[in-house]
């Protein structure tokens, strides 16, 4: 670590799903001016820096990950002038606001593709990823698209365009076209775009899927086949398109084309589907100046056979080794993001705590815990500082997702059971992180006067931010604890991390050491009571620096109990 570490080792982002957060105009849709209007709860929280979701002009096919124009704002969230105001409050409570990037694929809507689109000949043709049918195959015939790549979104990543006879790529949904980064062009193009959102104040970036713009393209400019997919007609095309040959390449031209000059107060995250930690170490050293952390998804893929729609128990002592090797792997190199939910993840509380009445409060601010205590930046979604849940959700007519919709015709066609499918997409869905925000116990938990797009969950009667506000045993106040640990203690922004018991499938422990200052943290995620002063025997007269639980017996940690101690 540098002499004066980096502001971000000791800052807490806090994620705004803005379609979810909060309606200023009865419309039904999280908005800008919702956002402005519960700012005091951020500011009351202690967070650091707020990253927004997508808010630019969209089609919304993907929930506004399929942007058509870069620099301006969604009617549906507001306008410039609402964004500019949020920046600016922010500033004066001293937080920061990073904005969501997707630039490895623009909406097909977006002036760029409309023109690349228009023509063969169109001087933006080569701005996206466009290519003739498979040889000796007839163009718009089953089994004619360029490769066998198999789509995040379900289905081939080749949408035929009739009027031009070629194919261009979309590695999402068809709507969301690939930009072709090879082309220097659009390099310039994107980074002009980043400029000026910074010099409008904005602190930075959480660049989307950000390893899978550099493509493994030949010399003659085809790509490849990937490994077949078993049950699927396609294939896997990750090894051609994720982490590719350019990607450094790419991040660092970016790095010195926008950051360069104003690097110090800015925060540069990309979401990395699929990196390892040696990958990360690459991305994340600062002497290679491309980005500050990486988002990673390894630890929210161990409860999955295979994919999403296959989920299975988690194994704590597979979380340990995931979390201890990301841990050990940028000890002394980059740095970590910290999360358990974000708005394509299911709730936390309901995924890996127990969000029955008996331990729901208990359960959520154990994970916390755990989460914040870890060396890295922690991230907190909306609603997972209330202890929100899943939604219990009963029919298909109650889902929005795409990805979900979308599995479900395909599974279903496939010869599933719709009735089992349904259920592990209320398990499983996206959705459950999009349900709006519970403010309080009015009928639409004071998120909208309108109806709201998605349905509020039920259980906001009980689980809302104004009846925990004053409750210092609430979710919210534990938070409010833990984000002030972090920006006080310098043991938990930048001390050293040590995994204990590795092989215990329900107590996680682990130490943060530095400068000879050493805390000890142990949190019990199951619901037995566990043997404390056998399994360390020196947290039993150590002294409490925080816990979720009225302190009792030191030697027994109750279910869902976790203390933070610091050690002699």
């Amino acid at each position: 670590m540098p002499e004066q570490p980096p502001w971000w080792t000791r800052a807490v982002v806090y994620q705004v799903y803005p379609r979810s957060f909060q309606d200023s105009d009865g419309d039904g849709v999280g908005d800008l001016g919702g956002v402005l209007q519960r700012i005091d709860h951020l500011a009351d929280l202690g967070v650091d820096v707020v990253w927004l979701s997508p808010v630019y002009p969209s089609p919304q096919a993907d929930n506004g990950y399929d942007i058509s124009d870069y620099r301006g704002v969604d009617p549906l969230f507001g306008t410039l002038e609402q964004l500019d105001e949020l920046v600016a409050a922010l500033h004066a409570r001293g937080m920061k606001l990073v904005m969501d990037l997707v630039v490895n694929h623009t909406s097909d809507e977006h002036p760029w593709f409309v023109e690349s689109r228009s023509s063969r000949d169109s001087p933006r043709r080569d701005w996206y990823w466009w290519r003739p049918p498979r040889e000796g195959m007839a163009a718009g015939q089953p089994g004619a698209e360029p490769t066998n790549w198999h789509s995040h979104f379900s289905g081939s990543t080749w949408q035929y365009d009739e009027a031009s006879g070629e194919y261009y790529l979309h590695l999402f949904a068809w709507k969301q076209p690939d930009l072709n980064w090879e082309n220097p062009e659009v390099r310039q193009a994107v980074y002009a775009m980043m400029r000026w959102w910074l010099d409008r104040g904005v602190d930075g970036f959480r660049m989307d899927v950000i390893n899978m713009i550099s493509k493994d393209v030949a010399p003659d400019g085809s790509l490849q086949d990937g490994p077949p997919l078993p049950g699927l007609p396609y294939g896997d095309g990750t090894p051609y398109f994720s982490n590719g040959p350019r990607i450094h390449e790419y991040l660092q031209e970016m790095h010195r084309e926008v950051f360069e000059e104003r690097r110090d107060n800015l925060l540069l995250v990309g979401e990395m589907p699929g990196v390892t930690p040696e990958q990360a170490r690459l991305y994340t050293d600062p002497a290679r100046a491309e980005v500050d952390m990486v988002f990673q998804f390894e630890h929210v893929q161990l409860d999955l056979d295979g994919d999403k729609w296959h989920p299975r128990p988690l194994r704590m002592r597979d979380l340990k080794a995931s979390f201890g090797r990301w841990q050990a792997g940028l000890a002394d190199v980059g740095w970590n993001s910290l999360y358990w939910d974000n708005h394509d993840q299911p709730r936390a509380v309901s995924r890996f705590g127990d969000d029955s009445p008996r331990y729901r409060r208990d359960s959520a601010t154990c994970l916390a815990t755990l989460l914040h205590l870890h060396r890295g930046t922690p991230y907190v979604y909306q609603g997972e500082e209330i202890g929100m849940a899943n939604f219990p959700f009963a029919a298909l007519e109650q889902f929005r997702d795409v990805e979900s919709l979308n599995h479900h015709v395909q599974a279903v066609a496939h010869g599933a059971d719709p009735g089992e499918v349904l259920t592990v997409m209320r398990r499983m869905s996206r959705d459950n992180a999009r349900t709006p925000v519970q403010w309080d116990a009015s009928p639409n938990a004071g998120f909208t006067t309108g109806t709201p797009w998605i349905a509020v969950n039920p259980d906001h009667t009980e689980w809302n931010a104004d009846a925990q506000r004053e409750d210092p045993a609430s979710v919210l106040a534990h938070h409010r604890r833990l984000i002030a640990l972090r920006h006080e203690d310098p043991v938990v922004a930048l001390g050293d991390f040590a995994m204990l018991l590795p092989q215990h499938d329900e107590v996680y422990a682990f130490t943060r050491s530095l400068d000879g200052d050493t805390l000890l943290v142990v949190c019990n995620l199951g619901g037995s009571p566990q043997p404390l002063g056998d399994l360390l025997p020196e947290a039993v007269s150590a002294e409490v620096v925080l816990g979720n639980l009225p302190e009792d017996d030191p030697a027994v940690l109750r279910p869902w109990e976790a203390r933070v101690l610091r050690l002699p």
